[in-house]
Order: structure tokens, then C-alpha cells, then sequence
């Protein structure tokens, strides 16, 4: 039986081949498209779920409701002690992690006693962690005691990775590292790499207890600051909720902390297994994306596999009243509907598989590519993974059912006598409205994702071309890694005259940033603190003139190494309820216990991604929290290439202990929409994907039509009809299903862009003309489409059309 519906199937394709291969076409673009989203969200969804006691584990962070509402992913240093002290039932199950952003990394070379090779690693790599951080989080464990290995200072863990790296394959116990030329520490433990699917994907972990020798990021005895890498994680008992857990800290914040500090915050706990999905807060390997997106891609993979099943029903409807007879014989000759459904559906599947062989192929091939695009690291390939390859068979099955089941239905129904006299109809008014709801189904979610594109292409354009209130061209900012006496100034020095230097300037960060300082301050006389923060920005005198801010009133800071004067921007001047930059001129503002006066006011440029509105923020100058060299350069790419080579060997001899690196702040701040790009250029792919398979079901479908009315278009020829006329009489019917379908689209497109939109503090407003765009191309598109078939009956000869079979 099966042998038969098989060859069955094999004729039914050899016959129709022209639309079968349309069907395959359609089938095998959705399926391929469909497999490579799910391997995606797959990946996306499995992050942090290795951890044994991943669903139990939760990472502190505080929930500010002044003086601005937001989240802080840092924790003050002496809280890890406090909570141990109040709740000795998590005495072994919380950490502290404090992250080593970027750390330069001096390995012992094994080959060459006495010497040393350096590596500068990216951030999320290494960090400081206690030996409870090996009870949360699983790792595989090669040389060491998990127990043991980071209870002393000067000990570190390494990835099988990093291990190898530094000392190739000598083993790596006890051997010693130096962190950026101040701390020595020994090797006391190997473990296998994190997966890649780890918001806490650290390689190198040094003990905790040697930080206090490296020196934190903030005051070890207050409560009040932060660092955003210095992140408190627990593991709640097994009988204990989160929400019990965050009531009981609501007591203990108010033990330890005074106050107005008490009253604007709370702690709040962030499930482990929901970092990733976090995009308001930051993690560790520096990458995140909302659940909505992964929603979105699974939506539009089922999409297209809806217009590519479109298609088929189309087509196997459309064909119909060829089949009409064939049905007819089989039923006189015993055949059962049930028989015959069968029959029709192991067409489907038949042809389905085909298209499942040939999307593996196209899946396997594209899963680099779409890796690269997406930002995944995909490990895995198509034919080794049994989740993928039984994803593979449930589609194919799913799809078989979808496609096939309405036409087997159709055909199975038809009644014998009526079907062997021939009176059958393809083009009934119940076929014909199907096939018309079934083109404007697939236009509709055509339509929707054109809309979805140009909306999102036009708000990446407002990205890349916004006014940002700086100059971001041409500037290259250098990590500047220690501050000690006369550093500074003696790059300074070496680096002023150079060929290809406009100007230059040390500071805290670009005027844009990912991390900002926050702060408290007094203005003037005022008995408290104002009920907002504002953003820190440290930096010599030249910073103004380097990054082209634009100073509206005053002038810049007097050269000094500490806090002596301020620049504002428009909006600190505006939060205070000042109208005219000259009214804070002179005026005085506390900031840490110093009083300083306002000097300069600057018009307002982004202290943050467009995502973020502008803040309040404050100019000084503090020499000992520059971290960053702004350099102006001119020039062709070669001239500034030679520019940075020459500054490259003036910085190396300042810092002959660090590597040299730079980068473009144009670049740098394009990263800061590197998601946004990501779900452009996907949507653009699924965009033209699924505009492609309408098209061709459009093709089919007119193809048939054309020919089943061979006689009325040569009968409408013979009585004066022009080209022109039967080309209209074959388009403007589908570009009425087209203007429907955009109808329907418009308010889908817009529900969701404009929530997309909601995210950016800076964002484009939806227009009328971005739908009449869409609207155009889909319709330009189905003309196109239907114009080659159409044309082509039209041209027929007559004389051939009406004669008698």
C-alpha cells in the first residue's frame, strides 16, 4: 500500500512538475528558514540552565525609586558580610563576583625560563570570586579543589582555554600569572570552559581575598557606592521564595542603610535563569535580548511556514478539476474516501520530503552565516544534534498535515458521476474564495514585515545619523591603564605636534558611554542633596574642544588634578528650573564635600545610547579618574594609519608594561545598536523570504487561471480585446487582494513597531508614507509576478485557443 501511494505520488509529481517544483521551492525556503530560527531560540533559551541550581539561584539588585527610578546591578562591598551575619542559612550560598574589566595578563613562558608573554583579554574573562561562587555555579573541574582552590590570596582558576593559552601543553598548576603588573598569582585550579550559553562566562577566577591587595573599584566601608562589575549572587534554601526573601531584606536594608538611601531603594531579587533576557540591566557577557524578540522570530518562522502551506493549497485547489476524473475512477473502482485522503496527503508528504532533504542541506550550509549575523555561538551542526533532527521529523509531519490536509479533503469529495461526466468545477465560488483569502493571508504577513523593515530601517537611519551634540568622526579613543606622576603629561608631550593631531584630551569616557558616574549634589545653599543624580564626566581642559561640544555661556575649566571647577550641560541647568545658561554662572555646587563653581555651560549632548534620554551632567576636571585619551585625527585611512602607529610607539614607551590598544568612537557608539542592526538585517532576510514565496504561489496560481481560460481569452481577443485589456483582466483583481491584504496589515505593523519604538528615548515617528511604501512594493512585486503569465495569454493566438480538443 505504501509503495503504491509512493509511486503514486512520484507520477503526480512527474506530471505537474512545473507547479510541484513551486511547492518545493516555497516548502524548502520556510523549512530551512523555520529549522535555523528554531537552532536559534533553542540556543537563545538554554542560557544559564546548566547550573544544577539554576532555577534556585538569583542575583541581587537594587531598585531605585529616587532620586531617578531605575535598577543598579551593583552591590556596596560590606553587604556580602551583613547578609551573612542577619542569615546564617546562607552563609555557603552567596558570592560576590567583582569583575576585571579587560585585565592585561603576564603568563610565565615555559619555553623561556625568566621571561614572561603578556595577553590583554576582553572584558567578561576574568574576575574575583570567593570559593562559595564554585557551590552556585557548575563547572567542570580538570586539576584543583573546588573547595579549596580560591580560599587563599594570590590563587586563581583557569579555563581549559586560558590554560593552554598561556602555557601551551606544560601543566598549568602552580605555575604564575601577574594582573596588570601589580598582582602575582598561582595557578590552583583548571576547569573546562564555561558554555557559551553563560551570562557568567568567566575564564579566569582569582581569589576574592585578593582584591583588597589589587585595590576595588569602591569603598569597602560604603554603603552608599557602587560598581556595576561587583555583582552579589545567592541560592535561595529549597522551602524559601524569592518574594519571602525580598521581605525579609526590606528590615535589613533599614538596619544598615539610613535614611532618605533607606526609603528610595529596595532589594530585589533577578532570577539567574532571566539574566539574558534582562535588556534593562546589564550581565556579564555583555549580551542580552527580550524574550519578545525571541517570540518575534518563532512568530515569523511559523509565517512563513504559512505561506509557504498557502501555496501548496492554492496550487492543489487551483488543479483540482484536473484530478477530477482520476478521483472519479478510483471511487467506482472501491476506493474509500478515507483511502483517497491518504492517498493525497502521502503527496503531500512525498513532496514535503523533498523539500525537508533539500532545507537541511540549505540550513547546514547558511548555519555559519546566520550564526555570524545573529551574534550566536552555534556549536553544534545539523546531523549530530537528535533535538534538531526530531524538530526536523515533527515539521515535516506538521507541514504534511497543514498542506495537505484541506486539498486531500477537496479531492477526496468530489462525487463520482459528476466527476466522470466531467462537470466538476475548479472555480467554484467556495474554491475561489479560499484561494483568494489564502493570497491575501500570505500579502498580509508579507505586507507586515515590509511595514516591520521600514520602520526599523528608517529608526537605524536616525541612529546612525543623529545629532548627538559631539563629534564622533575621526576620534579615536586610547585606554589609558595607570595615572602614576607625570605619566599623562609626558604622553601629552610626546604626542603634541604629531602630524594628524588636532587636538587631544584625557578623560573619564567619551561623551557618550555605556558606564556612566552617578552622583548626588548640593546646589548652592540648599539644606539637602537635589532628588535626582547626575552623570559624572570627568576630564582635562581640552575635552570640550576635542569632542566639539558647543559652549553656550562661560568658558571651559582652569587646568587643575582635582575638582576646582564645573561645566554643565543645558539640562542640569534646566532640571534646577533655570531658563538662561548666565543664571548658574558662578553659582556653587557640592559634589563628595567639595564646594565648586559653575564656569561654562554646554549645549545638551547624549550622555547615554539613544535609548536613554539626556541626563544632567557635570564636567570637572579629576585627574585620577581618567581613564580614556580622546585623539582628534585627520587625514586619508593611510595618513591616519601611520598617525596611530606613531602614537601607538609613544604610548608603548610611556606604558612599555601594557599593549597598546585604540578604537573609533563611531564605532564604538554604532555598537551600542548592534542588536537593533542584528534585527534589521533578519528582518530584511525574512522580509524578502517570505515576499518570495508569495510571489511564487502568485506565479502558480495565475499560471493555471491563465490556463484554464485559454478559451475565454481567445474568444475575448477574436471579439476586439487588446493586450493592455487581458493583462488589466488578470491584474487588477490581485491588486485588489494586494490593497486588502495591506489594510489589515497596516494596524498588525504598526501595534508592534510602535511597541519596538517604546524602548528609545530617541525614536522617529510612524508615518502614513512608510505603509504607502509597503503597500507599493508589495504591489509592484504581484504585478511583476502576474505580468509574465498574463502577457503571455494574452499573446496567444486565437486561432490555437479555440480549437476543439
Amino acid at each position: 500500500m505504501l509503495k503504491n501511494y509512493l509511486l503514486t505520488a512520484f507520477r503526480a509529481f512527474q506530471r505537474n512538475w512545473n507547479y510541484s517544483v513551486i511547492n518545493v521551492i516555497g516548502l524548502t525556503l520556510s523549512l530551512a528558514c523555520c529549522l535555523l530560527l528554531f537552532i536559534v531560540i533553542r540556543y537563545e533559551l538554554s542560557f544559564d540552565r546548566h547550573h544544577a541550581n539554576a532555577d534556585r539561584t538569583y542575583r541581587l539588585v537594587r531598585h531605585f525609586t529616587k532620586p531617578r527610578d531605575g535598577y543598579n546591578v551593583g552591590i556596596p562591598l560590606p553587604l556580602l558580610a551583613a547578609l551573612r551575619n542577619d542569615f546564617p542559612e546562607l552563609k555557603h550560598q552567596v558570592t560576590f563576583i567583582h569583575d576585571l574589566h579587560g585585565p592585561l595578563v603576564a603568563a610565565e613562558d615555559v619555553r623561556a625560563k625568566g621571561t614572561m608573554r603578556r595577553f590583554q583579554e576582553a572584558s567578561g574573562v576574568a574576575a574575583f570570586a570567593e570559593p562559595e561562587y564554585f557551590r552556585l555555579f557548575d563547572y567542570q573541574w580538570i586539576s584543583g579543589n573546588p573547595a579549596t582552590a580560591l580560599n587563599r590570596p594570590g590563587t586563581v582558576v583557569l579555563s581549559e582555554q586560558l590554560a593552554h593559552k598561556y602555557f601551551g601543553e606544560a601543566d598549568p598548576m602552580g605555575k604564575k600569572l601577574k594582573i596588570n603588573n601589580k598582582l602575582d598569582v598561582l595557578v590552583s585550579g583548571v576547569v573546562q570552559n564555561p558554555p557559551v550559553t553563560s551570562s557568567i562566562p568567566f575564564q579566569m577566577l582569582v581569589s576574592f581575598a585578593s582584591l583588597k591587595q589589587y585595590g576595588a573599584n569602591t569603598n569597602w566601608d560604603d554603603w552608599g557606592s557602587s560598581y556595576s562589575g561587583a555583582q552579589l549572587y545567592l541560592m535561595l534554601p529549597e522551602n524559601t521564595s524569592a518574594e519571602a526573601m525580598e521581605r525579609k531584606l526590606v528590615p535589613f536594608l533599614h538596619k544598615y542603610v539610613k535614611g532618605d538611601d533607606a526609603k528610595n531603594q529596595l532589594y530585589e531579587l533577578d532570577p539567574l535563569t532571566e539574566i539574558h533576557y534582562s535588556t534593562e540591566l546589564s550581565n556579564y557577557s555583555e549580551r542580552t535580548i527580550g524574550k519578545e524578540m525571541i517570540w518575534a522570530m518563532a512568530l515569523i518562522g511559523l509565517f512563513l511556514l504559512i505561506t509557504a502551506c498557502v501555496n501548496f493549497v492554492n496550487l492543489a485547489t487551483a488543479q483540482a478539476i484536473r484530478r477530477s476524473k482520476e478521483v472519479g475512477v478510483r471511487k467506482v473502482l472501491g476506493s474509500s474516501r478515507l483511502q483517497l485522503v491518504r492517498q493525497f496527503l502521502g503527496e503531500t508528504g512525498f513532496l514535503t520530503g523533498v523539500a525537508v532533504l533539500l532545507a537541511l542541506l540549505i540550513a547546514n550550509f547558511s548555519l555559519a552565516p546566520v550564526a555570524e549575523l545573529l551574534n550566536v555561538k552555534l556549536q553544534a551542526t545539523l546531523f549530530n544534534d537528535p533535538t534538531v533532527l526530531i524538530f526536523v521529523v515533527v515539521l515535516a509531519v506538521f507541514t504534511t498535515i497543514l498542506a495537505g490536509f484541506y486539498p486531500a479533503l477537496v479531492l477526496s469529495g468530489y462525487q463520482p458521476v459528476l466527476a466522470l461526466k466531467g462537470k466538476m468545477r475548479g472555480s467554484g465560488s467556495g474554491q475561489l474564495a479560499l484561494r483568494r483569502s489564502l493570497i491575501v493571508l500570505q500579502f498580509t504577513i508579507s505586507q507586515t514585515l515590509i511595514i516591520g523593515t521600514v520602520i526599523v530601517y528608517n529608526q537605524m537611519d536616525y541612529f546612525r545619523n543623529a545629532d548627538l551634540g559631539f563629534r564622533k568622526d575621526a576620534i579615536v579613543m586610547v585606554p589609558i591603564p595607570e595615572k602614576n606622576p607625570g605619566q599623562l603629561e609626558a604622553l601629552r608631550a610626546k604626542l603634541t605636534g604629531l602630524p594628524g593631531i588636532g587636538s587631544m584630551s584625557f578623560g573619564i569616557s567619551s561623551p557618550s558611554a555605556r558606564g556612566n558616574w552617578w552622583t548626588g549634589f548640593r546646589y548652592e545653599n540648599r539644606e539637602k542633596y537635589e532628588d535626582y543624580s547626575v552623570v559624572m564626566r570627568p576630564a582635562d581642559t581640552s575635552y570640550v574642544r576635542t569632542f566639539g561640544l558647543k559652549l553656550m555661556a562661560g568658558r571651559v575649566n582652569l587646568p587643575a588634578d582635582t575638582m576646582r571647577e564645573a561645566v554643565v550641560n543645558e539640562k542640569f541647568m534646566t532640571k534646577l528650573g533655570l531658563k538662561k545658561p548666565d543664571q548658574i554662572l558662578g553659582k556653587l555646587i557640592e559634589l563628595n564635600g567639595r564646594r565648586i563653581p559653575v564656569v561654562g555651560v554646554v549645549k545638551n549632548f547624549n550622555t547615554n545610547s539613544l535609548h536613554q534620554d539626556t541626563e544632567p551632567c557635570i564636567i570637572t576636571t579629576h585627574r585620577d579618574a581618567y581613564g580614556n585619551l580622546g585623539i582628534q585625527v585627520s587625514g586619508n585611512s593611510a595618513q591616519v594609519s601611520e598617525t596611530m602607529a606613531k602614537v601607538g610607539a609613544a604610548w608603548s614607551e610611556t606604558f612599555p608594561e601594557f599593549l597598546f590598544k585604540y578604537d573609533y568612537l563611531d564605532k564604538t557608539i554604532a555598537d551600542f545598536y548592534a542588536a537593533e542592526e542584528r534585527q534589521y538585517a533578519l528582518f530584511r532576510l525574512l522580509a524578502g523570504i517570505a515576499i518570495f514565496i508569495g510571489c511564487l504561489g502568485l506565479y502558480g496560481v495565475v499560471a493555471f487561471m491563465a490556463e484554464s481560460r485559454t478559451k475565454e481569452i481567445g474568444i475575448r481577443k477574436v471579439l476586439g480585446a487588446s493586450v493592455s485589456h487581458i493583462f488589466g483582466l488578470f491584474s487588477f483583481q490581485f491588486l485588489k487582494l494586494v490593497f486588502l491584504a495591506l489594510v489589515i496589515a497596516a494596524p498588525i505593523a504598526w501595534y508592534f513597531t510602535d511597541k519596538w519604538l517604546q524602548d528609545f528615548a530617541y525614536k522617529i515617528e510612524i508615518q502614513w508614507w512608510m505603509f504607502a511604501i509597503a503597500g507599493v512594493m508589495a504591489g509592484a512585486i504581484a504585478l511583476v509576478t502576474v505580468s509574465f503569465q498574463s502577457i503571455k495569454a494574452a499573446l496567444m493566438n486565437p486561432v490555437k485557443s479555440l480549437r476543439t480538443e
